[in-house]
């Protein structure tokens, strides 16, 4: 039987979507599997911090969360606002008050949406929000880790303290080493 072109092309469609279909339901582990390149959020918040992208950096600490909830997950998120409260306080003791203004920028980013409409705050002024704000971001998660577990908490602030004591000048563009954000990565 000779079954006409236009129904063979339809046909033909027809099968290519079913395996479409079917390869888009796959595991979520195979598909992990096949995405090499995609690090975990640890990973990439390490990678934020040392670049100054603290907006994605407190981002990626949130996904980890998500994904991993316990107290050292909650404790990250604290240092990432630690983290960046110190690059401001430090950027204000420099007056480098340019920077505080980018860095303001750099936390309400929208994307292209900043291109046509940007976000205009004057740097001093940014400063003090950016602040309160990390204040009571990191208040309210202090408060959830130490729920889960308040010394296991407080034996992680130990490590943040021997990490600015030891790098008094930049100690908020890393994680302290003890940590290893690349391989404990969802812990």
């Amino acid at each position: 039987m000779t079954v006409p072109e236009p129904f063979r092309t339809i046909h033909l469609s027809l099968l290519v979507l079913l395996v479409g279909w079917c390869l888009t339901g796959t595991d979520s582990s195979v598909a992990e599997h096949s995405m090499p390149n995609v690090r975990p959020p640890l990973a990439r918040a390490k990678v934020y911090l040392a670049a100054g992208d603290y907006r994605r950096a407190i981002e990626a600490c949130q996904m980890n969360i998500d994904h991993a909830p316990s107290v050292t997950s909650y404790v990250y998120l604290i240092y990432v606002y630690h983290a960046l409260d110190g690059y401001l306080e430090s950027l204000a003791k420099r007056d480098e008050w340019v920077k505080v203004g980018q860095l303001s920028l750099s936390m309400v980013n929208r994307g292209t949406m900043d291109l046509v409409d940007p976000p205009d705050l004057l740097a001093r002024m940014a400063k003090e929000l950016l602040h309160e704000g990390i204040r009571q971001q990191y208040d309210v998660v202090a408060g959830m880790a130490n729920r889960l577990d308040k010394a296991r908490a407080d034996e992680l602030w130990l490590e943040v303290r021997a990490w600015e004591k030891a790098r008094p000048d930049n100690w908020w563009a890393g994680v302290p080493e003890p940590w290893q954000w690349e391989e404990n990565a969802g812990r």
